[in-house]
């Protein structure tokens, strides 16, 4: 195996040992490991299309693989054996495919290869004025490939959509090994399917991108300016994200935390929170003063400015603090319609007890997509299966309340099969009907995505 893919990309391009940072993602905190026969690095797209034709050719499983920041375990290769392809699994990472083809500032577009870091297409876009809002978790990492693969969101999706809003023509490869493009520069394209939307979201099950054209908008002429404001309830909390909807402003972000996730990250809030904060939200102005006045006016109670910078990077630690509290967790990323978020947030807290577990949650408010989160003491097994017991329950109230399973970390391996909880059988036979005709040998990250 090693030496054929070799002639395809270099003998120092196939990596000998597959050690663990290419076998394994973010959702390592969840135990989650695979195994590949071997890790690839093509150096650009012809090179992807004859690796995966090789594979294809000698029923060898194909894990595309981006910057590993994924939570649902898409990224892990083979996480059982018999998730293996007759003949093995191959990970095709795409670190080297990390060029920037085009970049036209005054037409508002950029051509990207697969491995450019999200970090680096925002920061090439603010230097020329513009702006690329897709930001998701650790941006510095995340590639645009895994963007797509995942539709990836983040706090700003709210007011600027995920990531196929901004993606109008994909490079791909497609089985058994074909090069091919759909869309491109143009901003609109009705002529066929919508490919470009079918990959993007697709985990790598259909194909791997290799390029994509992105989308620019000229960058807001006022710095964002977050608006934050403490609440006694949950119930006060989510009704004063209503009244921000009904105030006319569209928010770039609407955030929200919950009581259990404030005790855990309120110590460490810019200033010191008031006391009483039992449900935080943040909303962050990037249309100017009158915005942010507006703003303030439709959350009420002590809502003030902060400074962003202080402000984003407390909030992007709350993850983390949560997990300190017992030393571990299993957060899940359920979403609701926002109607139903107050009950989505109480639900969360009542499941936990139910199991015997402390809970919390924090998300993306404007969205509906909560990070329900249940604490966990490490090595603790007996308290673990409980929480996979109350993800089971979490799943269920998502549904009920017209949500979703996933709002934005998507299926991968941690979720397979639980699509059937939201979808009809109809659907679901469509779902599956796509995978077989792009992908007839199963072979493109296998387990994944399925329903």
């Amino acid at each position: 195996m090693r030496s054929d893919l070799a002639r395809i990309v270099g003998e120092q391009y196939v990596l000998r040992d597959a050690a663990a940072e290419w076998t394994q993602d973010a959702s390592i905190a969840m135990g989650l490991r695979g195994h590949a026969d071997a890790v690839v690095l093509p150096g650009d797209a012809q090179e992807v299309a004859a690796v995966v034709a090789w594979c294809y050719q000698r029923g060898v499983a194909i894990v595309p693989r981006g910057g590993g920041t994924g939570y649902s375990g898409g990224a892990v290769p083979a996480p059982v054996p018999a998730m293996a392809g007759p003949e093995g699994t191959v990970v095709v990472a795409l670190d080297r495919l990390d060029r920037i083809r085009s970049f036209d500032p005054g037409l508002w577009r950029m051509e990207v290869e697969a491995g450019v870091t999200t970090q680096t297409v925002a920061r090439r876009a603010r230097e020329n004025g513009l702006l690329f809002p897709v930001d998701p978790g650790a941006a510095e990492q995340s590639q645009i490939g895994g963007n797509i693969a995942t539709n990836a969101g983040g706090p700003h999706c709210f007011k600027y959509g995920v990531t196929r809003a901004w993606v109008t023509g994909v490079e791909a490869v497609l089985a058994p090994g074909e090069l091919v493009r759909v869309g491109g520069p143009t901003r609109k394209d009705v002529a066929g399917y919508d490919l470009v939307g079918l990959l993007c979201g697709s985990e790598g099950t259909l194909g791997i991108v290799t390029s994509a054209w992105l989308r620019l908008i000229p960058a807001p002429p006022a710095a964002p300016v977050p608006v934050v404001a403490a609440y006694p309830t949950v119930d006060a909390g989510c009704a004063a994200i209503e009244a921000v909807l009904a105030c006319g402003v569209i928010p770039a972000t609407i955030e929200y935390l919950d009581a259990g996730a404030l005790a855990a990250a309120g110590p460490a809030f810019p200033g010191g929170l008031p006391a009483g904060a039992q449900f935080l939200v943040i909303c962050e102005a990037d249309g100017g003063a009158e915005e942010v006045k507006e703003l303030i006016e439709a959350m009420g109670l002590d809502a003030r400015a902060h400074e962003p910078r202080e402000l984003w990077r407390w909030r992007d630690g709350v993850g983390i603090a949560v997990a300190a509290a017992q030393g571990g967790k299993l957060s899940e990323d359920i979403g609701v319609p926002l109607d139903r978020l107050a009950e989505g947030i109480v639900g969360t807290v009542e499941i936990g007890l139910r199991h015997g577990l402390d809970a919390c949650s924090w998300g993306h408010a404007g969205d509906g997509n909560l990070h329900s989160t249940f604490l966990l003491t490490p090595g603790d097994h007996a308290q673990l299966a409980r929480a996979e017991a109350a993800t089971e329950e979490l799943f269920d109230l998502a549904v009920s309340l017209g949500g979703t399973i996933s709002g934005e970390h998507g299926l991968g391996w941690l979720k397979r099969g639980q699509l059937a909880k939201q979808w009809a059988p109809g659907a679901l036979a469509a779902h599956r009907a796509i995978k077989g005709a792009l992908d007839p040998a199963g072979l493109f990250n296998p387990g994944k995505k399925a329903p």
